[in-house]
């Protein structure tokens, strides 16, 4: 639980502010059009980025008509992408080898890459100018990238490795999900909380083993944590500047 001056989580008895999850009742769009399988998507307007897993490609696609507009080649398999919008570019973490493959909108194709130092990069993020990025990696590290140039430009070890991040543009605090703390499957799941001022951890959260799914709000200041009990943790930051 974090701080007073930080953030809190809700609770009801001796638990989280607990929601019952529902299973999805339809899909967004007929799957048929991808070629393998997608494994991350990305909403920019009228236009679609799909990621696949299975034949490490990136796919722009039309949500409408359901087509696939054009497609590049990756050089390894995709992990979490995000839009920058400053460049007009697609950013897409590879695992193996690590990098950052950046991908322009328009034309859509594969125009550079960034190396990262930690092996397995996973999740990812931007600050709010988009000058940096926020790269989560495999070998339990967050590491920084320098947007302009594809340099690091720090790098801060986390409890394990991690899955999904959010940024908090608001009060500069990087929320990264890590399923198991340290490297034994049985250990508690927790939310590492970074300053991305000073490039430290905060603070440690504890959520449950397993959990390394989220989704944050960012105008109610609130993030999500989906547990494999079905259930979905609420944090909310209580104090915002």
């Amino acid at each position: 639980m974090l701080p007073a001056q930080t953030a809190h989580h809700h609770r009801q008895c001796s638990a989280c502010a607990h929601a019952s999850l529902s299973r999805p009742t339809s899909a967004v769009m007929d799957a048929r059009c991808w070629s393998g399988w997608p494994d991350l998507c990305f909403v920019l307007s009228d236009k679609l980025l799909v990621a696949d897993v299975q034949d490490n490609t990136a796919q722009l696609v039309d949500p409408q008509a359901g087509e696939v507009m054009a497609q590049v080649e990756l050089p390894g398999r995709p992990r979490w992408a995000v839009y920058q919008q400053a460049g007009d570019r697609f950013l897409v973490n590879i695992r193996e080898p690590a990098c950052v493959a950046v991908l322009s909108a328009d034309p859509f194709a594969l125009v550079e890459r960034f190396p990262v130092w930690s092996p397995g990069p996973h999740g990812l993020d931007l600050d709010q100018e988009g000058r940096r990025a926020f790269v989560a990696c495999d070998g339990s590290t967050v590491v920084t990238l320098d947007l302009a140039s594809g340099r690091e430009q720090a790098r801060v070890p986390i409890a394990g490795p991690p899955d999904a991040i959010w940024h908090n543009h608001q009060l500069g605090r990087l929320y990264v999900a890590i399923a198991h703390l340290g490297i034994l499957d049985e250990a508690p799941g927790v939310i590492n909380v970074v300053n991305t001022h000073s490039m430290t951890v905060e603070e440690q959260i504890p959520t449950e083993v397993g959990a390394h799914t989220t989704a944050y709000d960012a105008l109610r200041q609130r993030l999500y944590v989906f547990l494999p009990s079905c259930q979905a943790a609420v944090y909310e930051e209580s104090e915002v500047g």
